[in-house]
């Protein structure tokens, strides 16, 4: 049957070492990576979001959203142990599900990291902006939000926005440092980490002090939510599931990773368990600081973190931790966009996109092609959409991907029980199901309107494959 050619895994390890990227990272580089990517939006950004959804109650969305993860990442290891290349749940998916699932992951993951790259910049310019106009050279409101975001003004107006020019901008310079080659991104990345945790750890000490019982409550304003609804901690866990997603992006440096059967398990778990940390001591402080009823000041604000900081009385602190943000959210730009590049290189490679996509720069090694036409849609993504409706687009592509993987984790277990799996997952067969219903009860918490979405996308991306990608894969055609 067409829709099932799969793709073995020797081949696809063999497709890989004919048209390479270049082994240069390290465990160490690849847990940074992993940090980089997902300290981001999630955290400086979202707990406005969950906040509203969910008031004190999000804390234990943060919970959910990490259990789910921590789940996934699990039965992550163990296939990106196996198969240590580029394209992340898509080559898993061709490996054990065959080629019609793989596009179908393929084209959600599109989802997980463009349009997660452009929610990134949005949050990334709310802080450079809420800098600007602490030191009064805020721009004008047309530019600082896309047209279907809102901004509440100081007198209680709310406004919408016309183009967000910074989100603009700066995923236009990300997407230049990626073309000028990998190492070099990686090495500013770590920079950027240890601004991000410096940030949020001074956050927390100042933060905890100020932490009031008071604030929590009523705990659950809008109780624990219902599928469908995008509301309570069930939805707000769905739009911060965003915070933890980046862990993913480690997957998908595999073929750019020097001894990746050990390097890439360490990268996926120990990024992950060390933003978890982070994310239960923010929430918690930030949440008995000040507050977090839906409504209230913390969730309608764009700088989330500064404005506590400000709130309990360092505001110039609160302006420090704005600076780090605005400093270091690039690097989760830079991850999502560099995710999305890698993806669409293996997809183009196996005939499933156009072979401009797996061309590589002479001098910088890097898919420059595909990097310069993701960066620029990106780029536009951040201009027009607010950031809680790009990150819940996102989380759609990505709990679908997810899901898949789950899935094809424990077929590859049943139908190759022989093959050679540097890392296992533990438990496989409780892991595997828990986190294949994580995903779905996540998915449908994320609300109607998303889903929606999400099936239009698919449904497209359907046509696409069926009137260009099935004829031209490299495996119909004796090349994969």
């Amino acid at each position: 049957m067409i829709f099932w050619r799969v793709k073995p895994l020797d081949q696809i390890l063999e497709t890989a070492a004919k048209k390479s990227l270049k082994r240069q990272l390290g465990a160490l580089q690849l847990t940074m990576l992993g940090i980089g990517a997902i300290i981001g939006t999630g955290i400086f950004v979202l707990t406005a979001v969950a906040a509203n959804k969910a008031g004190p109650g999000m804390m234990f969305s943060f919970v959910i959203a990490a259990i789910v993860c921590a789940l996934t990442a699990l039965v992550y290891a163990e296939i990106a142990a196996m198969v240590p290349v580029s394209g992340s749940a898509y080559t898993y998916s061709y490996a054990i599900l065959g080629e019609f699932v793989a596009w179908l992951v393929g084209w959600a993951l599109i989802l997980e990291y463009a349009v997660a790259a452009g929610a990134v910049a949005v949050g990334w310019s709310g802080y450079i902006n809420g800098v600007l106009r602490e030191m009064g050279m805020g721009l004008p409101l047309a530019l600082t939000a896309g047209p279907k975001d809102t901004i509440t003004l100081a007198d209680g107006t709310v406004a919408s926005g016309g183009f967000n020019l910074l989100a603009f901008l700066i995923s236009l310079l990300v997407t230049w440092l990626l073309v000028i080659g990998t190492s070099k991104s990686a090495q500013v990345n770590a920079v950027l980490v240890a601004i991000k945790v410096l940030a949020l750890t001074v956050f927390v000490i100042l933060a905890l002090p100020a932490v009031k019982g008071v604030h929590f409550e009523p705990l659950l304003p809008n109780g624990w939510g219902t599928p469908l609804s995008s509301v309570g901690v069930l939805g707000a866990a769905a739009s911060i599931f965003f915070a933890y997603v980046g862990f993913d992006a480690v997957s998908t440096a595999a073929e750019e990773t020097r001894n990746p059967n050990r390097n890439v398990p360490i990268g996926l778990i120990g990024s992950l368990a060390v933003c978890t940390v982070f994310y239960l001591l923010v929430a918690y402080a930030a949440t008995g600081a000040v507050g977090a009823q839906p409504g209230g000041a913390l969730a309608q604000s764009k700088e989330p973190l500064a404005f506590v900081l400000r709130e309990i009385g360092y505001g110039q602190v609160g302006n420090w931790v704005a600076a780090a943000a605005v400093i270091a959210l690039p690097s989760v730009i830079l991850m999502m966009i560099y995710g999305q590049t890698r993806i669409l290189f293996v997809m183009s490679r196996d005939g499933l996109m156009p072979e401009v996509f797996s061309r590589v720069h002479e001098k910088y090694s890097t898919p420059h092609v595909v990097t310069i036409i993701t960066g620029v849609a990106v780029s536009l993504f951040a201009a027009m959409f607010p950031v809680g409706a790009l990150a819940d687009i996102s989380n759609s592509g990505t709990l679908f991907a997810f899901f898949v993987v789950a899935i094809g984790v424990m077929v590859l277990r049943k139908s190759q029980p022989d093959r050679y799996r540097p890392f296992r997952t533990p438990m496989v067969w409780l892991v595997g199901p828990l986190a294949v219903i994580g995903c779905t009860i996540l998915f449908f918490s994320l609300g109607w309107e998303t889903i929606r979405l999400f099936l239009i996308w698919g449904a497209i991306g359907i046509a696409v494959y069926l009137m260009y990608g099935m004829k031209r894969s490299a495996l119909a055609n004796g090349k994969g």
